[in-house]
């Protein structure tokens, strides 16, 4: 069976046509997983990282085919998909230079002549489970990890967007040893018995909190270890900045990069109300002057939303919000041009921390504007929430900054800059959007992708 994919800025044309598997042929992928996983986990960690390197080198080669993919499969920019071919690359190459790095430590004994130490070993066959709004980076970060620890990768893309994961096994056919890495392309039915399947010693998921929820259920009934990376409600609190034209350029930014189609995307401003006025002006300006249209037209700056029903979604927030008082400042409403996915991107003024807008993640072109008096109001409405992936601080003065580092509570925090990670940095949330650890980036890999053990070795009595 095959799977047709088109372009979500034009979806009269046909982008690919992709092969997609069946569940009952899942125990057959795990087997060879496993079997080549047995010879892969024997390679010494720094050679296997130079191996990984060579598969690094190889995608690296295809960085355009890549990048055209991404953006006539799910329609962001292709700035921005090269962007996320480039940025992919250098945290693989951030994880392949830890291949040498420790991975145990030696302990005090209590014992006379024994030496007590730690160590790690692959955890085994690995499955990764990929959203379709970064069909290359988010492979990337659980592959390139559990390939470097001695692990067999199974990919499962989105069904939407298997472009990018076909050309990774393309190089990786030529590159790596057979079976360590398989793409697995199909419906929620393969990915239900990705998750279900014996075999299999460790699931990396990332997207909705939703389906999080399922995956942990199946995952718990053979006891698989699981990392949860799912969705997130980010604010930023701007109290003051020497230079407010440049925070608004960083916030608008980190809004609406990939049309807000980011977890860690900036939804909420929470904004001293003394600059509330100027705030509100300030990005609908930037959003009135936004080039909406095709990812490959080098002249847009804003691409389409990724389906008919995303978009649908994303107009019912707005009508919500300003049924419950919201104002509209900028945006707000669907864009008609070649029958693509289009919405314009929408600041919303007048919005209160109890409204949906305010509480529910988005997934689009939408900021909400939350005014506030005082630090205490202001941290307690970005706390009050379910999700803590990204927050962001605008602020010169120092205790509030120690205040947020302290109490916001995201799995990352950004003082006086926009809400995108670094390379080699942890890639973490807390509450509701993550469960388990190390699964996507970061030295923190090694606890999800390895086992520890303790050796506890005497010499002969």
């Amino acid at each position: 069976m095959t799977v047709e994919i088109r372009n979500p800025a034009n979806p009269n044309e046909v982008v690919g046509t992709f092969p997609t598997l069946k569940p009952e042929e899942v125990p057959g992928v795990i087997e060879a997983a496993r079997k080549a996983q047995r010879d892969w986990a024997k390679v010494p960690q720094p050679e296997r990282g130079q191996i990984v390197d060579a598969f690094l080198d190889g995608l690296q080669a295809r960085t355009e085919d890549i990048a055209r993919s991404i953006t006539r499969e799910m329609g962001k920019i292709i700035g921005e998909s090269r962007g996320e071919v480039n940025k992919a690359l250098g945290e693989g190459r951030a994880t392949t230079r830890r291949a040498s790095s420790p991975i145990g430590e030696v302990l005090p004994s209590q014992k006379p002549g024994t030496v007590t130490y730690s160590t790690r070993r692959p955890r085994g066959v690995i499955v990764g489970i990929n959203p379709w709004n970064f069909p290359f980076s988010t492979p990337i970060r659980k592959t390139i990890p559990a390939l470097v620890y001695g692990n067999a990768m199974v990919l499962k893309p989105s069904i939407s967007t298997p472009g990018a994961a076909f050309i990774m096994q393309e190089v990786a056919d030529a590159t790596l040893p057979k079976g360590i890495f398989q793409v697995t392309n199909g419906s929620g039915n393969l990915g239900t018995a990705l998750t279900s399947a014996a075999g299999v010693d460790g699931i990396s998921f990332t997207g909705s909190v939703g389906i999080g929820r399922i995956v942990a259920q199946a995952a718990a009934a053979n006891l698989t270890e699981i990392s949860l990376e799912l969705g997130g409600k980010n604010p930023v609190i701007l109290n003051d900045a020497s230079n407010l034209d440049a925070a608004l350029d960083q916030i608008y930014a980190a809004a609406f990069a990939v049309c807000g189609q980011r977890c860690t995307a900036i939804s909420r401003v929470i904004v001293r109300r003394e600059l509330e006025a100027q705030v509100v002006d300030g990005l609908a300006g930037r959003a009135k002057a936004a080039q909406v249209g095709d990812g490959l037209d080098p002249a847009t700056n804003i691409g389409p939303l990724s389906g008919e029903k995303a978009r649908a979604d994303v107009a019912g927030f707005v009508d919500r919000a300003i049924n419950a008082g919201a104002n509209i400042a900028a945006g707000g409403k669907m864009i008609e041009q070649n029958g693509g996915y289009f919405y314009a991107p929408t600041i919303l003024s007048g919005v209160t921390p109890d409204m949906e807008v305010a509480r529910d993640e988005v997934f689009g072109p939408v900021l909400a504007v939350i005014p506030y008096d005082n630090p205490d109001e202001a941290l307690r409405i970005c706390n009050d929430v379910e999700f803590g992936l990204s927050a962001c601080l605008y602020s010169e003065q120092t205790p509030l900054v120690e205040r947020f580092i302290a109490e916001a509570e995201s799995g990352m925090l950004h003082v006086n800059c926009g809400s995108f990670p670094e390379d080699h940095a942890p890639f973490v949330g807390v509450k509701n959007s993550s469960l388990g650890v190390g699964g996507s980036n970061g030295p923190s890999t090694l606890h999800f992708y390895t086992q520890e053990h303790t050796v506890f070795r005497k010499g002969q009595a």
